[in-house]
Parts: structure tokens; C-alpha cells; sequence
């Protein structure tokens, strides 16, 4: 039989790819989603389908009687604003919905679970870039905070009930699929505008720099954290992975090299910086590629092609 794993935010964009390359590797998937920004139309075919938000009593009781060995979890409060705006509302998403799937889990057959942390807010600000996952840890943001209590709670859980949970450590994804309302993602907000021939708008002066790695290197780190033998934990880092690209890219460049791939030309404009918002975030991917040989594959200018692509295939 087919291991069964339940992918959450399945219907989002991160989850979705991810969702689609278990169905091609042979695993049985159901997509768990409420749907507040993700889309029924990204769910696979082939994948089963509930609607439910991951703290509800139905979310549980699908972690317990649905047979789930594995655990991806991608559903999330993605945003920094919003988080800096209502630190409840995010803990209430990102904390007690993880523990409401985990004691469902533990009343079920779950023995692994794939978590979508973050290196771009766990480790705060640091000049000593790109940060490894040893790195110390200071969130600015409560988005951040909420990530990072989440890895010691499946830390917690793998030490008193055996879980073998890793945290995959997400610099800024991007590509198809990406939500430029719903979600936090530059390069689907500023392709959006690019479409429409509006002008980009930058926060704060355009220096500041982020780690921007292509969906489909992400996929590949998911799968290798679900074959990973994961070793014992002594520290949240042992069962940490950072996946980027160790490359800094400043929001300006990233604007430039966008309307490079339109093939368009629009003004760029700034208004004010927001607030708990990094400076600057690269991570180190040495030991991803030490641990499984994992490298990202896709250039910044080959992923934003593709996107700008299908941003024109789905306005079309």
C-alpha cells in the first residue's frame, strides 16, 4: 500500500507543488486547506480533498483516524504585517493549529512530519550572512517567533513521543501559483502589476536584500526531508534544513530583473519601510547539500521567466 500523508496549505502554492510531486512519487495524498487564500483549482488531481482550518476539532480527527504516517505542513499566517498587527491571531494559526494536527497525530499513525519554517525570520538581523542553521536566533517579527516555537514544539514531541519531525528552513520562494493577494511574495505582486503595465512600488530605499529560491528546488528539499533518516535531536538545528540559495538579492534588483523577464518598462516608485520587516537575509544551503546532495538548480533569471509566464497563461 501507498504511504499516506496529508499535505496542509495543500491548495496554496508551496503546498500545491508539493502535493503534486508526492502523487508523482507514488504516495497517497490528501490536501487539507480552508481555503482562505489558497485555490481549489490548485489541488492535483488524484489528490483527496478536505476543507477544513488546521485548529478545528475536524482538522484533529482527521490526524487521527485518516491513517497519516507523514505530516507536510505548509498552512500557515505567512504574513509579517499582519502578525506584527495581531500577534493572536498568528499564534493562533501557526502555534495552536501545529499542536491541534500533532494530537490528532498521536492519537493516529503519524510518525514524521515535513514543517515549512523560515530562515528569513528566524535568525533577525545579522551582517554575517548567509546564516547557517546554527546561527543565533532573534526574530523581529511575531510571524518569526511563531516559526521558531513551532520547531521546538516538534522538538519537544520528537523527544517524548518519537516523531521524526524536520524543519525545512524557507528562504523567500517564489514562482507559479504564488497568490499576489493573499500571500507575502514580492515577485508575485510586482509580476501582477508588470501584466497590467503599473509601476512598482518599492518599501524603504530598495537595499534591502533577500534569499530568492525557484518552487521547484523547494519541492526537492520536501521530498529529501521525507526520505531523511532524521537523527536524534540535541539541538532544534540538528533537525533544521535552510533552503535558498545563499545569494543576496536586493529589492531593486529584484524589480530590474523582473521587468527584464516582462519585457516591459514601468516606473519604480518608494513609499515608507515597513515595519518588522529584516534589512537583510541570505541562508547558507551547506548542509543540505552535505546531508543529501541537494543544490538549487534554477537560476533567479530562469524562475522569474517561468513565473512571468504563467502569470500571462493564467491572465489569458
Amino acid at each position: 500500500m501507498s504511504e499516506k500523508v496529508l499535505v496542509t496549505g495543500g491548495a496554496g502554492f508551496i503546498g500545491s507543488h508539493v502535493a503534486e510531486r508526492y502523487l508523482a512519487e507514488g504516495f497517497d495524498v490528501t490536501v487539507l486547506d480552508d481555503l482562505s487564500s489558497g485555490r481549489r483549482e490548485n489541488v492535483p488531481d488524484g489528490a483527496a480533498f478536505v476543507q477544513a482550518d488546521v485548529g478545528s476539532a475536524a482538522a484533529r480527527e482527521l490526524m487521527a483516524d485518516g491513517g497519516f504516517s507523514i505530516l507536510n505542513h505548509h498552512a500557515a499566517q505567512m504574513d509579517v504585517r499582519v502578525s506584527v498587527e495581531d500577534p493572536a491571531l498568528d499564534a493562533r494559526t501557526n502555534l495552536l493549529g501545529l499542536l491541534n494536527l500533532l494530537e490528532g497525530g498521536r492519537a493516529g499513525a503519524l510518525r514524521r512530519v515535513v514543517f515549512a519554517s523560515s530562515g528569513g525570520v528566524v535568525y533577525g538581523e545579522s551582517d554575517d550572512l548567509p546564516h547557517p542553521e546554527t546561527a543565533p536566533k532573534l526574530p523581529v517579527s511575531p510571524y518569526g517567533v511563531s516559526k521558531l516555537a513551532s520547531e521546538f514544539y516538534l522538538a519537544a514531541y520528537a523527544q517524548l513521543h518519537g516523531l521524526a519531525a524536520v524543519s525545512l528552513r524557507y528562504a523567500n520562494v517564489f514562482g507559479p501559483r504564488q497568490n499576489p493577494h493573499g500571500e507575502a511574495g514580492v515577485v508575485a505582486i510586482f509580476g501582477s502589476r508588470l501584466l497590467r503595465r503599473q509601476g512598482l512600488t518599492i518599501f524603504g530605499d530598495g537595499s534591502q536584500t533577500r534569499d530568492y529560491v525557484y518552487v521547484g528546488d523547494v519541492v526537492n528539499a520536501n521530498l529529501c526531508a521525507t526520505r531523511w533518516q532524521v537523527p536524534p535531536v540535541a539541538t532544534i538545528d540538528d533537525v533544521a534544513v535552510n533552503v535558498g540559495t545563499a545569494a543576496e538579492t536586493s529589492v531593486t534588483q529584484l524589480a530590474r530583473a523582473l521587468i527584464d523577464a516582462a519585457e516591459v518598462t514601468v516606473p519604480i516608485e518608494h513609499a515608507a519601510a515597513r515595519p518588522g520587516e529584516l534589512r537583510r537575509s541570505a541562508v547558507s544551503v551547506d548542509k543540505a547539500a552535505r546531508i543529501w546532495g541537494w543544490r538549487p538548480e534554477v537560476t533567479l533569471a530562469e524562475g522569474l521567466r517561468r513565473t512571468y509566464e504563467w502569470i500571462q497563461e493564467e491572465a489569458a
